[in-house]
């Protein structure tokens, strides 16, 4: 198609009829967009068009508020490690030892002057900075003072006094046993005669060694002087091996697959062998815990490398049995039963024992 031709304009009629009525068909077009987008954006106002968003505004903070929150070098590499615990600066020290300083009011006289000083609150101030840790000492089942069985007074009936002599003399002997029936030290020197100088030089022969290396070394010179025979192998025995390799490898895979069926078949007694061992393992803890709790009650828990060695029973023997505390022999045993004492329950740990 051809550009359109251009009309003549030389009368007004003709610049009539060539006047463009584009301008006009643009604003119905905007019109009726503006129509059914919801009406023109001219016509709204500029409040309902924009609004501030003051959600996100930040406060403007002080110099001070900002240097409170300044983290230290040592302490931002401390943060990065989740499982290390920051330790307090001094500075964060010194601030709460002056916060701890209470002013006090500002009070004014009857003559009018005011009173300026400043006092310490010394039990005014509850806070924590104040507080002392205090170590809580781990309660044991051992009580401070032990009461000694009936046996043991110096006019005891007579049943408990055997009873309590009985079980005195178990001990001596269990320890009398086990010195005996124990394994024997080491000794440090071997007892033995002593070598003459001529028999020193019989020590380091052997006679028998000469002859079993001469054997070995013929048995070898035997073997490399036989000739090497290599024996051809046929391809009927080559088919042989290989029929023979893949029959032992199908009997491998059906067993396999048999071993699998039978432990596919025993799962139920599997399962009650996995819960009788559950039940056992829960058995065996609780009877550790109780043992642990009795042994706890007898004996202290191990402080240093010595052991516990708990103090005979002091009972009184049937000839030494007077009924009267005056005729009792004299003893300085307090001081030994405390220190034991002191020792059971865990305090000290248990030094070596002295032999006069």
């Amino acid at each position: 198609m051809g550009k359109k031709a251009k009309g003549s304009r030389k009368g007004k009629k003709a610049w009539r009829a060539n006047i463009s009525t584009e301008e006009i068909e643009d604003f119905f077009e905007k019109s009726t967009k503006d129509a059914l987008s919801g009406g023109s954006l001219q016509a709204l106002s500029s409040d309902s068009l924009f609004y501030e968003d003051k959600s996100k505004d930040l406060a403007v903070k002080k110099k001070i508020e900002k240097h409170r929150e300044r983290v230290l070098h040592c302490d931002s590499l401390l943060q990065k490690n989740q499982f290390v615990k920051p330790v307090p600066s001094s500075i964060l020290k010194k601030c709460s030892k002056n916060r701890s300083v209470v002013s006090n009011k500002k009070e004014v006289n009857q003559d009018g002057d005011k009173d300026d000083s400043s006092v310490f609150d010394l039990w005014g101030d509850k806070g924590e900075d104040n507080k002392k840790v205090k170590k809580v000492a781990k309660p044991t089942l051992i009580p401070a003072v032990e009461v000694d069985p009936p046996g043991c007074s110096f006019n005891p009936s007579y049943e408990s006094h055997q009873d309590t002599l009985a079980s005195a003399v178990a001990e001596e002997m269990q320890k009398i046993y086990k010195n005996e029936l124990g394994p024997e030290p080491v000794p440090l020197t071997v007892p033995g005669e002593a070598i003459a100088e001529e028999d020193m030089y019989f020590l380091d022969v052997d006679g028998g060694s000469d002859n079993e290396e001469s054997t070995l070394e013929n048995e070898d010179a035997a073997l490399e002087k036989k000739p090497i025979k290599t024996k051809r192998v046929t391809k009927v025995e080559l088919n042989k091996r290989a029929r023979r390799k893949e029959q032992l490898k199908k009997e491998a895979e059906a067993k396999k697959i048999k071993a699998l069926s039978k432990e596919i078949d025993s799962i139920p007694e599997i399962v009650q062998e996995i819960e009788q061992e559950d039940e056992e393992k829960k058995k065996r803890h609780l009877r550790r815990q109780v043992a642990k709790q009795e042994m706890l009650k007898a004996r202290p828990p191990r402080l240093g490398k010595h052991k516990f060695e708990p103090a005979p029973v002091q009972v009184l023997l049937s000839e030494e049995i007077t009924g009267s505390i005056r005729k009792l022999k004299g003893c300085c045993t307090l001081i030994k039963d405390r220190y034991k004492s002191i020792e059971k329950r865990g305090l000290i740990a248990p030094a070596k024992r002295r032999r006069n």
